[in-house]
């Protein structure tokens, strides 16, 4: 079994003439808290979505745990979670319906289902809605449902597409415990956000993407280094030279309206 989590051999996409993600090249060891960062556009979606399996690659390859995710799709998937952006809730379902169900559908055993399932809703604090109607759910009580339908199975590798995005400070503590603990179990996690503090308080180690290519990777001194900053430089700093956008981020004289 490969030693790496996540593994990619010049991945690449192509929408009609433009290129969305450029001979990627990624690997993320086993236990890791990887962030994936990049300007929008920069094709970090279309790398996760070919990453677990609902876009397929124009060339190149993608592995999961040593699987290669176009091969082997099943086993594949076996081994992973996901929290999409979206998240894609069947919201004529309760909670516990919908968790219960995603539990089964990975091929837990049903008692396994059942007592996960309640373990989930306790952790995220769902107990007390989880037979209300997804449909009726607030933002944040929809995105923890669907982390605990992303991990019932206990996968090897989770994949978080923006999970802090337009949630309160509450659920988002909660989920930041849930995945300290995922990572204590040995689960390596792909995290992209655009909430940068949270990414550099969080992850193990960083990779930005710009124009679909990998343009620095490393631990926050790996990349303060490569981007030659201070030592207190932020992440911020760090992605925004990295992207070459450090001239353009400026509000400064661009509305004269504003000016006193």
């Amino acid at each position: 079994m490969s030693a790496w989590a996540v593994e990619t051999w010049e991945l690449t996409r192509y929408f009609d003439k433009k290129t969305a993600v450029d001979h990627l090249n990624l690997r993320v060891a086993e236990g890791e808290f990887y962030g994936f960062l990049g300007p929008n556009g920069a094709g970090k979606s279309t790398t996760i979505n070919m990453l677990v399996g609902l876009l397929r690659p124009s060339s190149g390859q993608a592995f999961i745990t040593g699987i290669d995710m176009w091969q082997d799709p099943l086993a594949a998937k076996q081994r992973i979670g996901v929290l999409p952006e979206g998240m894609h809730l069947y919201e004529r379902l309760s909670a516990r319906e919908f968790i219960r169900f995603s539990g089964i559908m990975y091929g837990v055993p049903q008692a396994e289902v059942a007592k996960r399932s309640e373990e989930l809703l306790d952790l995220l604090d769902l107990s007390d809605d989880a037979d209300k109607l997804i449909v009726d759910y607030s933002h944040g009580m929809k995105k923890k449902t669907a982390l605990a339908a992303a991990i019932i199975h206990s996968p090897r590798v989770l994949f978080l597409d923006e999970p802090f995005e337009g949630i309160d400070a509450i659920s988002g503590r909660i989920i930041r415990d849930v995945l300290r603990r995922l990572r204590q179990s040995g689960a390596t996690i792909f995290f992209t956000s655009h909430i940068l503090e949270v990414v550099e308080r969080l992850c193990t180690r960083v990779g930005v993407i710009a124009d679909g290519r990998l343009v620095a990777e490393g631990t926050m001194d790996e990349l303060r280094a490569q981007a030659q900053t201070g030592a207190d430089a932020t992440l911020e700093d760090v992605f925004l030279q990295a992207v070459g956008a450090t001239d353009d981020v400026s509000a400064e004289g661009k509305l004269s309206w504003l000016s006193n």
